[in-house]
């Protein structure tokens, strides 16, 4: 009797301290992580302090900020002279003005621009905003379009499509920069505004890029003669039509997907994404895909009476709706997989969404290209918007896209090849590993092999690239938003290092450090997600 009390006694003692007892348990696993993390933090704000140290003295000692007064024929070049001298107090020794400059680093002040007397935070300010909205986008669609290709290049090695894309990848690696924008500028803008003077797509081509299609389907869907045959003669058929509608109904002067357009582009998406991530045999994840395609389609007119005063909180917010749609649906529809269905319907959902937001962007295309600033001329060669014009949203949308376009197709053709050769490597070295082996010879299908096997390891070595090209994005496209006319970090830069303007270019190299440096402990994470053999806290 004494021994049952006793343990009840206990167990009463025991129920207050479980909270604790958890805590403890969690500090106690995460411990490890959280060591590791601090480790790597104050490692790398040494490194980086080293970095500001040198950067500033080589701008100390090659800059010379009286350069343009030394030269001048003023009759008070001495006075002019003294009072730069006394403002930049460039009598100081560098080594006293960089601790000055860290001082004032620590209370946020990053110095101020003697050129133009703005505050180096400002001038970030407004710089990294411009940046980040135009590499962004390239950046994530090479990504996701290098990464692609690779792996299907990889699928089909020492195919045609396979030699086509590598050879493709050499030679967009080794082109210059400033070549590919003087080009696109050429026949991107200049000639596709002429075309669209009279914009009936001529025989021939339509001819060739039938055929251009049909040969890239045939390659990358594959297979037997016969199924490379019927894709080549579906593609060529499918986009000759396409192209006979457009060259004949003047679909370039007014565009627009529709609803039809959009229900069909839709179910294609859902067949594409099922296809992919769970396989065109789990009915439940494409009928939940599919359901998602109707109900984007239900709400395709409803949604037009929301766009009338929209602004991007409301397409932010329609967006988190529709990824939620899609994930309740998938829920709803289950399965054996349930989280497979959620996936495809949330991603399916997404691609809907898209759709319609094109579809109202376009609705605008006719507005915006016959007006007086515009002058038949939509595909804009510099500068981020167009002067003086006014319109609603939507035409401001529009606008900034017809700016963004030609710098993020340049942007994406420069850095698409080597993400699709780094994915392309890494996956023919995955799919030789034994555990592919087993996974064959187990009977799963190679869609389950290549997606849930072989893609994640296969993403390790682009683990290392990835975030630091995401955090060099901050630092800006410098010839790209030179040849653009983009106000950016790239122009900030190449502005300030004209001008000698030291405080800038700190400004600069502090941001795109820092990031760089953030960036290289984020990857230790990421492999660490990727690959469950590797610890950050071993």
């Amino acid at each position: 009797m004494a021994t049952s009390v006793t343990t009840r006694a206990s167990g009463a003692r025991s129920a207050p301290d479980a909270p604790v007892t958890a805590r403890r348990s969690w500090f106690r696993n995460a411990a490890p992580t959280l060591t590791f993390l601090g480790r790597r933090l104050v490692s790398s704000a040494i490194v980086l302090l080293g970095a500001t140290f040198i950067v500033y003295m080589l701008l100390a000692y090659s800059l010379d900020p009286l350069e343009d007064l030394r030269t001048s024929t003023a009759p008070n070049k001495e006075a002019l002279i003294a009072a730069r001298t006394l403002a930049l107090d460039l009598d100081t020794p560098p080594v006293i003005r960089y601790f000055k400059w860290l001082g004032a680093l620590f209370t946020g002040d990053l110095g101020t621009s003697w050129v133009s007397g703005q505050p180096v935070t400002a001038l970030l300010g407004s710089a990294i905003p411009s940046t980040v909205q135009l590499v962004a986008a390239s950046t994530l669609l090479a990504i996701g379009l290098g990464v692609l290709v690779g792996i299907v290049s990889a699928l089909r090695q020492y195919t045609r499509f396979d030699y086509s894309v590598t050879f493709l990848s050499f030679v967009l690696y080794s082109l210059p920069s400033f070549w590919v924008a003087v080009l696109l500028k050429l026949w991107g803008a200049i000639g596709f505004n002429d075309f669209l003077a009279d914009p009936a797509v001529p025989p021939l081509w339509i001819a060739l890029l039938s055929v251009i299609s049909g040969v890239l389907w045939s390659s990358i869907i594959g297979g037997s003669t016969r199924t490379r045959w019927v894709s080549f003669g579906a593609a060529l058929v499918a986009t000759a039509a396409a192209l006979l509608f457009i060259s004949n109904s003047d679909w370039l002067l007014n565009p627009s997907l529709g609803l039809v357009g959009v229900l069909v582009l839709g179910v294609g998406i859902a067949f594409g994404v099922v296809a992919l991530s769970a396989g065109l045999d789990n009915r439940r994840a494409l009928y939940a895909s599919l359901t998602t395609v109707a109900i984007g389609a239900a709400l395709y007119y409803p949604l037009q009476f929301a766009f009338v005063n929209a602004t991007w909180l409301l397409i932010v917010g329609l967006a988190i709706a529709s990824i939620v749609v899609g994930l309740v649906v998938g829920y709803l529809f289950g399965g054996y997989d349930r989280a497979v269905s959620m996936r495809a319907a949330a991603v399916t959902a997404v691609g809907v969404g898209v759709l319609i937001f094109v579809d109202r962007v376009m609705a605008v295309w006719y507005t915006y290209s016959n007006a007086s600033v515009i002058n038949g001329r939509p595909i804009a060669t510099i500068g981020s918007q167009t002067p003086g014009l006014s319109g609603d949203f939507w035409v401001e949308s529009l606008d900034k896209f017809t700016h963004l376009v030609l710098p993020t197709i340049a942007l994406i053709l420069i850095s698409f090849a080597s993400y699709t050769r780094y994915s392309r490597a890494s996956l023919l070295e995955v799919m030789n590993q034994d555990y592919i082996r087993t996974a064959r010879a187990k009977g799963l299908s190679e869609r389950v092999v290549t997606t849930r096997h072989a893609f994640r390891n296969a993403l390790i070595p682009l683990a290392t690239v990835v975030p630091l090209d995401i955090a060099a994005l901050f630092g800006g496209a410098i010839i790209t938003e030179r040849i653009f006319a983009w106000s950016g970090m790239g122009a900030l830069f190449i502005k300030s290092l004209g001008a000698k303007d030291a405080d800038p270019i700190m400004g600069y190299f502090l941001v795109t450090g820092t990031l760089l440096v953030l960036a290289n402990i984020v990857v230790d994470f990421v492999y660490a997600a990727l690959d469950p053999r590797i610890r950050v806290n071993s």
